[in-house]
């Protein structure tokens, strides 16, 4: 049960932040072309930063807890979906902020106003 660990407690970031677009309404998946503009630098930058400290023998990883599953380079599984779920539970909770505060967080007003 142990191998679960990782996909467990990415799982549990996604249910305690759902709620946050279907109560809320915060939108972040109806926005999803903005949404891949935020995830996909970080996305790349931290896989290939992982994929580097793999090779260089610097990184690894728990066999007792993730699936065992890896990719090419020898990246979990689970290391890739951390570095898309992390991100998106981010986005939906600074968009829950700003619903909630009416806060602009320094977005051009006619983009401040949406959603709202």
């Amino acid at each position: 049960m142990e191998q679960l660990t990782y996909l467990g407690l990415l799982a549990g970031c996604l249910v305690v932040t759902a709620p946050l677009e279907l109560v809320l309404g915060v939108r972040v998946y109806a926005r999803w072309r903005r949404l891949l503009l935020a995830v996909l630098p970080e996305f790349v930058v931290f896989v290939s930063w992982v994929l580097y400290a793999i090779a260089q023998g610097h990184w690894d990883y728990s066999a007792e807890r993730t699936t065992g599953v890896r990719l090419p380079g020898g990246i979990p599984f689970e290391e890739v979906l951390f570095f898309l779920v992390v991100p998106l539970c981010s986005v939906l909770a600074l968009e829950a902020v700003r619903k909630v505060t009416r806060w602009d967080a320094g977005y051009p007003a006619e983009e401040a106003e949406v959603g709202r």
